[in-house]
């Protein structure tokens, strides 16, 4: 990583366990977490909220990873699913992925899910769930 690019500031001491020192103290490690600032994260939160359908969602779960190494995993419950609450979204453990961001993405997925159903609907249908309604 170039010293020219921005990277996220620390939180306040106490406030957050993204071990983001120990990151950058460890030779070698993934540092693409950090490359997501606080300006980049309203934005990506911004682009989660405003999905369009599953494969736009598909996208940005293969975006995240590459770019930033968030592994975004969307799994439905395997008994009945009647709201969001239903569908699990879960961030796998990174290294520099700050508390409030790891709780941030899950909700702004959640809610495309709410504003745009289908998504939903298309997730549950392509784990096989409604086959049989």
């Amino acid at each position: 990583m170039t010293p020219s690019t921005p990277i996220r500031q620390p939180c306040p001491p106490g406030a957050c366990i993204c071990e983001r020192e120990q990151l950058l103290d460890t030779p070698g490690a993934d540092l693409r977490i950090l490359l997501l600032t606080r300006q980049e994260e309203k934005r990506l939160l911004e682009r989660l909220e405003n999905l369009k359908d599953l494969a736009d969602l598909e996208h940005m779960q293969r975006q995240m990873l590459e770019k930033l190494g968030i592994r975004v995993q969307i799994t439905p419950s395997d008994n009945e699913v009647r709201s969001m609450r239903g569908i699990a979204i879960t961030l796998g453990e990174l290294p520099g992925l700050c508390r409030k961001t790891r709780q941030s993405i899950p909700a702004a997925i959640r809610r495309a899910m709410e504003n745009r159903p289908e998504i939903a609907y298309r997730l549950l249908d392509a784990q096989d769930l409604l086959r049989d309604t």
